[in-house]
């Protein structure tokens, strides 16, 4: 999960509002609705992958390595040295174009499919000064700003209010009418939320090269 219940009580949460069982329980929705809308995850996590070579010497992964164990080609173990493998990967560092293996010395990853196997931590996690990084800020507060929105009553009218305020483009009254940026409403939408979508869009996972 990518904030805790610790979190949330800083933000005022209190007991009489939710117990630590369901805010755990939100907190798991609210991190795997982000996982879903951007392709990533955002917290290092031990995984074995099967990956299919193309014939060629870079090999994209489908989330960043943190720290590589083992790597297979078929029943073959490569060498990890850095002279032999560059391994782009995280605590991802800007300008980061996607996540990947390249060989070194003209060496290609053969054509197969799962013919790659890579053990290891993996995650899309930024520089904190430790090995593994950390759960970006932007996504720790996407996560809690959706547990917050879900927390109150459907049935409640102001609560519904608060939730569907970023759908209103216009109000009128009896004696006036304002209308607001209509700029809100466009544009990709993940969540139907501006503001977790704006925390959210520079994280999402971009197409592969070659991808239709």
């Amino acid at each position: 999960m990518y904030a805790s219940v610790a979190d949330l009580r800083a933000e005022g949460v209190t007991a009489a509002e939710a117990s630590d069982a369901r805010l755990e329980l939100l907190l798991d929705e609210a991190s795997r609705l982000i996982d879903r809308v951007t392709g990533w995850f955002f917290e290092p996590r031990s995984l074995t992958l099967h990956l299919s070579g193309r014939g060629a010497p870079s090999l994209e992964l489908p989330v960043p390595p943190i720290r590589i164990d083992r790597l297979l080609l078929g029943s073959v173990e490569l060498s990890l040295d850095p002279s032999e493998l560059l391994v782009v990967g995280a605590p991802v560092q800007p300008g980061c174009d996607g996540p990947r293996f390249t060989r070194r010395h003209g060496r290609a990853f053969p054509r197969g499919h799962g013919n790659v196997v890579a053990e290891g931590l993996w995650g899309f996690t930024e520089e904190d000064g430790t090995p593994t990084g950390r759960t970006p800020p932007a996504i720790r507060r996407a996560t809690m700003l959706l547990v917050l929105r879900s927390m109150a009553p459907l049935a409640d009218d102001a609560s519904f209010e608060a939730r569907s305020r970023w759908r209103i483009i216009e109000e009128r009254t009896r004696d006036q009418s304002y209308r607001l940026d209509s700029n809100r409403s466009g544009g990709l939408s993940l969540i139907g939320d501006p503001e977790v979508d704006a925390l959210l869009m520079p994280y999402v996972r971009r197409s592969p090269v070659g991808a239709a």
